[in-house]
């Protein structure tokens, strides 16, 4: 048994190792030739159209035929302070990675802002299953391990439809790699818990996203690119801190129902958990 217990692999070293190296082989690939920028017309961001495509149509069925289904079950049978609640809670979780993006971007003023937060909601909130914090004038930021690469001058790298994750970027995917690393939720020992927290969180995240998923539904256009743009778009509204130089590709011709549409989803991705 000793024998077998000292050659028994560690998981989290491995883990730790296997994100440190998708880390490296996705920024290196986005700093070199796929530094495309959102800037161009659609095929300078999305030269995996092709590919995309094709993983987008495999989430679409996954929502609605597995996902959805299941989230709108939660809906129905969770009382809404609950759903609240458990809303709140990951949110309060998530204040730790913002206010350490926020060191990260040098935004200080910001960090305090969010640290005052997270103690009022720790505190008063019982720890954070209760908002406290924005009524009393500290809304919650949106800052990730992706922005802030943006912010030290990362490119964006080729647009890239994840597996049942959904819209990325490689720069966004690296920023992914590194959040997921450090989400407190894979410290769970047990792994029955540890599943349970992580479809918890998932049905959580997809409920706050039905909205904006009934918008696209309305979108007169190409639903994968009206998907696509708005999810760039979102992202550069987030990097430049809710004011982005408004820039329409050019080969894009939106009509003004879906331009009003655009802007829907982007506040409801905005709202979402």
């Amino acid at each position: 048994m000793i024998e077998a217990e000292y050659i028994k692999p560690n998981r989290n070293k491995m883990n730790t190792s296997l994100a440190h190296k998708l880390i490296v082989l996705v920024l290196a690939i986005s700093l070199s030739g796929g530094c495309a920028s959102v800037k161009g017309t659609a095929p300078d961001h999305d030269p995996w159209e092709s590919y995309n495509r094709a993983m987008f149509s495999f989430n679409d069925g996954f929502y609605e035929y597995v996902l959805d289904p299941i989230t709108r079950g939660y809906k129905a049978i969770t009382p809404d302070f609950i759903e609240t609640g458990v809303s709140n809670f990951f949110n309060h979780i998530d204040d730790v990675f913002v206010m350490v993006n926020d060191l990260l971007q040098f935004k200080f003023k910001q960090f305090l802002q969010d640290l005052t937060r997270f103690i009022f909601n720790t505190f008063f909130g019982l720890f954070g299953l209760f908002d406290v914090a924005t009524h009393m004038g500290l809304p919650k930021h949106e800052e990730d391990f992706g922005q802030t690469l943006a912010t030290w001058g990362v490119g964006d790298g080729p647009y890239f439809v994840l597996p049942l994750l959904g819209p990325s970027t490689l720069r966004d995917t690296a920023g992914l790699a590194v959040d997921w690393q450090y989400d407190p939720v894979n410290e769970i020992k047990d792994d029955q818990a540890r599943y349970a927290t992580i479809g918890l969180k998932a049905i959580n995240k997809r409920a706050g996203l039905l909205k904006a998923s009934n918008i696209v539904e309305q979108a007169s256009f190409d639903k994968y690119a009206f998907t696509r743009d708005a999810y760039l778009q979102h992202r550069k509204n987030l990097i430049h801190d809710g004011n982005p130089p408004r820039e329409k590709p050019a080969n894009l011709k939106s009509s003004k129902e879906d331009e009003a549409l655009e802007d829907e989803l982007e506040a409801e991705l905005l709202k979402s958990p």
